[in-house]
């Protein structure tokens, strides 16, 4: 068990400095432990979809809103925690540049594997690149 506290109570341990360092030696303990998945299990699937999609794309636009709500009840997920399991995806990338919209759905279902393994049932996706984003001059 690891040594949270690094100085008896009566030094303080319960003011707000004290505080802080036991809950962040506990937190480094929890990421230590369960390693590179020790971050994930803190976040939800909405932070996790948005962070894979952020640092694969570096998409200039990128909007993640859960519509579970709207699916409560469905077939394909009853029985099971329906909490974060369809999501709409607007990401605009100019790593989308000469794709098709088919190899952009691609890549966005290829980054986000885990999750659709792990619970994600449906996404909507609208992928663009910045030039099809961009309003028109006309």
């Amino acid at each position: 068990m690891p040594r949270l506290f690094s100085s008896p109570p009566t030094q303080g341990l319960f003011s707000t400095q004290g505080l802080l360092l036991c809950f962040f030696r506990g937190l480094r303990y929890l990421i230590t432990k369960m390693g590179s998945r020790g971050t994930a299990v803190a976040l939800s699937r909405a932070s996790r979809i948005r962070q894979k999609l952020q640092a694969a794309l570096e998409a200039s636009v990128l909007e993640v809103e859960d519509v579970s709500y709207q699916h409560s009840g469905h077939a394909g997920v009853k029985g099971v925690d329906a909490n974060e399991t369809h999501f709409n995806i607007k990401v605009v990338s100019a790593k989308f540049d000469g794709q098709s919209l088919l190899k952009r759905h691609r890549m966005v279902y290829d980054l986000l594997g885990d999750e659709l393994k792990s619970g994600l049932h449906a996404i909507s996706i609208v992928a663009r690149t910045p030039q099809e984003s961009a309003p028109s001059n006309a």
